[in-house]
């Protein structure tokens, strides 16, 4: 509708927009710590849980803290005796892409690509990161090692004997702040475990050894398939989403403006499993 308006006109009318609509969030919805933490609960995040995060920051419009407050808010939720995790991936095309470029990957310098709440993570005090190249993960938690061991030596990047496999060993659940399901990184695990029952590979026929850095030694990966792009771009999570719901084990919160969404990783793979013993499989046809 603006289109004939010149690109300077129409940046200020966009910046004038978002800044008088997160004015209004701030005054309308505020919310803090506390009312964070309750809404969690609420969820049913409890003590001893552990949980896999994924989030928007910039949708935390209204919050009355920072970055390290929602942190905080989180170790405070699952208790001394749970486990916060979150993906830090290090790149934002394909994995695939990625691995080509070649790069070496430093668990202490290479950023999270995944939003500023998980560098944040990943930088603070007593948070372990996993070694892997594409899809690394920080973790605080009395039992770190256990999640991040031999992460490079998976054959996939999320799928048994990564943080993610182990997420579902230890009955753990998948919490979104402020993303929808298209944000599972968990769904990657699930793609290894149903890849028998699918009526394609969503992982690449080539395998893939690449390089990190530990302690100022050079480590080499296990060869691994990543993700073929062709299939990724055709992953639709919206099913799943919906046959979550209708089994009822969708639960969804709301904090201020912010949408929480806490699922068990079990619900997850059971769920598509189901789905595909239908013929039903979460991915749109190769030609739509």
């Amino acid at each position: 509708m603006l289109d004939w308006l010149p690109k300077d006109v129409k940046s200020r009318l966009r910046k004038y927009y978002y800044g008088t609509k997160s004015a209004y969030l701030r005054w309308r919805h505020p919310f803090s710590a506390d009312d964070l933490l309750s809404a969690l609960r609420r969820l049913g995040i409890a003590e001893g849980d552990v949980i896999l995060v994924h989030s928007a920051f910039a949708e935390f419009v209204g919050f009355e803290g920072g970055a390290p407050d929602v942190i905080r808010v989180l170790k405070d939720a699952v208790g001394a005796s749970g486990t916060v995790m979150m993906p830090t991936l290090s790149f934002s095309g394909t994995a695939v892409a990625y691995a080509r470029q070649a790069k070496v990957f430093d668990p202490r310098k290479t950023p999270s690509q995944v939003g500023l709440l998980t560098e944040v993570f990943r930088r603070s005090k007593g948070v372990t990161r996993s070694l892997h190249p594409t899809h690394s993960v920080a973790i605080f938690s009395t039992e770190s090692d256990y999640f991040v061991k031999d992460h490079h030596l998976a054959g996939t990047p999320c799928g048994k004997g990564t943080p993610f496999f182990r997420l579902f060993e230890k009955d753990g659940k998948v919490l979104l702040l402020g993303v929808g399901v298209a944000a599972v990184t968990f769904f990657h695990c699930v793609e290894e475990l149903v890849e028998p029952d699918l009526p394609f590979s969503p992982f690449t026929s080539e395998v893939f050894t690449m390089q990190c850095s530990m302690d100022g030694k050079i480590v080499e990966t296990a060869p691994m398939r990543l993700y073929d792009p062709g299939v990724s771009g055709r992953r639709d999570l919206t099913i799943l989403e919906g046959a979550l719901r209708k089994k009822g084990v969708w639960h969804q919160e709301k904090v201020g403006n912010l949408q929480l969404i806490a699922l068990k990783a079990a619900d997850i793979l059971s769920t598509t499993r189901e789905l595909a013993k239908q013929g039903v499989y979460c991915y749109r046809k190769a030609d739509a």
